[in-house]
Order: structure tokens, then sequence, then C-alpha cells
């Protein structure tokens, strides 16, 4: 009989910890999609910023080396990301084009001015940024007047940081939800073995050697949560690339290597910190209160 109920407590014991780890991965796996969003979201901010059109139109007169020279001298600014000269023939195609019929025949000439199309880095394509580029270029006798969307840059900026607000307060929120389920999920575990923790305190153990095993097995469980949630993370990435069409998730190997690297940090320390504060009850309760 003690052996029938040996085997049954060990496959029990067993079952808990198999139950924590799933439990662990998959809390960790939510916050690696998190990551993900986070990490897509600012990429997908700076990508949106970086292809807004700054236009700087030149006037008639300027020449054609000039006008290379002008485009090298932008292409070396710092806050510059990339330029493209636009001549009279092809704005005038490309109008015509978007209006459907040939508007130079209609007229007899071209009325459009050569320009450069500039793009700027995305910490500088801001309203307050544009305005003082925008100051600096009129000083150059070449050019004519800056073109730019005033109002979409300022709607861009604003709903950007809306969106990046409400994706740090839902992972927050996340964030606490699996430290209290992590806890939770802990805590059953010590619960599940608190009277031989007990047993090891009456046979005269101290606290640190009953401690050990509890938080070296912790910090086993917590390592083996992160590496099937990053696997998962990892596997939901390489799907995306590869086979949803139009779905592509821009996270660079060493942005993925954190992303990675904190997932496994926060399951290990989040698992040692519960485990550690649920066996402090059990070491330091009453024993009427086992039961």
């Amino acid at each position: 009989m003690p052996v029938k109920e040996n085997k049954v407590n060990k496959r029990r014991l067993q079952s808990s910890y198999i139950t924590t780890t799933i439990s662990l991965s998959l809390v960790l796996f939510m916050l690696g999609l998190v990551g993900l969003l986070l990490l897509n979201a600012k990429k997908l901010s700076d990508f949106v910023k970086e292809n807004i059109n700054f236009t700087v139109v030149l006037k008639p007169e300027t020449r054609e080396v000039d006008i290379m020279k002008l485009q090298k001298d932008l292409d070396a600014l710092p806050y510059v990301k990339s330029t493209e000269y636009i001549t009279r023939e092809r704005a005038a195609m490309e109008f015509s084009k978007s209006m459907g019929e040939d508007f130079v025949s209609i007229l007899g000439n071209n009325p459009l001015q050569s320009s450069i199309e500039v793009k700027l880095m995305a910490a500088y394509a801001n309203s307050d940024s544009i305005s003082k580029i925008e100051k600096q270029f009129k000083n150059d006798i070449l050019i004519q007047e800056i073109i730019y969307e005033k109002s979409l840059i300022h709607l861009v900026n604003e709903n950007i940081k809306k969106i990046s607000l409400v994706i740090l307060g839902f992972s927050g929120l996340l964030f606490l939800i699996a430290i209290a389920l992590i806890n939770n999920t802990v805590r059953l575990l010590v619960f599940s073995k608190r009277f031989v923790i007990r047993t090891m305190q009456l046979v005269g153990a101290t606290k640190g050697f009953i401690r050990r095993p509890f938080l070296f097995k912790s910090l086993i469980h917590g390592l083996v949560a992160s590496i099937i949630s990053i696997s998962l993370v990892a596997a939901l990435v390489y799907f995306a690339h590869n086979e949803l069409q139009g779905v592509d998730l821009m996270v660079d190997y060493q942005l993925a290597g954190f992303l990675f690297f904190g997932l496994a940090v926060i399951g290990i320390a989040i698992n040692l910190t519960s485990t550690f504060f649920a066996l402090n009850k059990y070491l330091n309760i009453d024993s009427e209160y086992l039961y």
C-alpha cells in the first residue's frame, strides 16, 4: 500500500510540474507575442514616417549640374534618408497619368518644375523638425519652394502616439496578469508539497537547505518554459514569413535576440521569485494551518 501511494504521489507531483511548466510557457508565449507587437509597432511607425514625401521644388533656370550637386548635398545631411530627382518631363507624365488625360497638350506647355523628393529619417519626420528644415532649405538660391502636407504629418504623428500608448497599456496589463498567473501556479505547486516541507523542518533541516532544491527546480522549469515559449514565438515568425502572404514581421536578428533573452530572464525571474515567497509562507506557518 505505501509503495502504491508513493507512486501515486510521484505521478501527481510530475503532473503538477508539467502543468506548471506548460502554464508558464503559455504565459511567456503571450508576452512574446506582445513583444513582437511592440517591436513591429516601432518599426511600422518608422516605416510610415520615413515614407512621407518632402518635395523641394527647384527654380526653372537651375542647371542639371547644380541639381546633381544639390541632391548630393541633401543625401549627405544626417536627417535625410533618401532623395529622388524628378524631372519636369517625368512630373508631367505622372500628373497626366493621375489625371487620366494629357494636360500638357491642352495647355500647350509644361508648367511643372523639376523637383527633388526628400524622405527624412523617422526621428525628424515631425512638424517642428520639418519647419526648421524648411527654413534652412529656403535660404538656398536653387530652391523655389518647399511642399509637404503639414496636416498629414501632424495626423500621422498623433495617431502613432495614441496607438503606442494603447499598446504599452495593454502590454503592462498583460505583464501583470502574467505575474499573477505564474505566481498562483507556483503557489499551488508549493502548496502540494507543504507536508514535505514540514517533515524536513521536523528532522532539523534549515530554511536554506529546504529552499535549495525547490529553487533549483524552479530555475530549471523557468528555463524549460522559456525555451518552449521562445520556440513557439520563433515558429510563429517563421510561419508568418513563409506561409502568410502580405504578412511580414519586421524583426531583425538583433531585436529578436533581445526579445528571446528577455523572455528567458522574465520566465526564470518570476518563477524563482514566486517560489521563494511561496516557500517562505510554508516555512513560517504553524502546523495547524497546513490542513
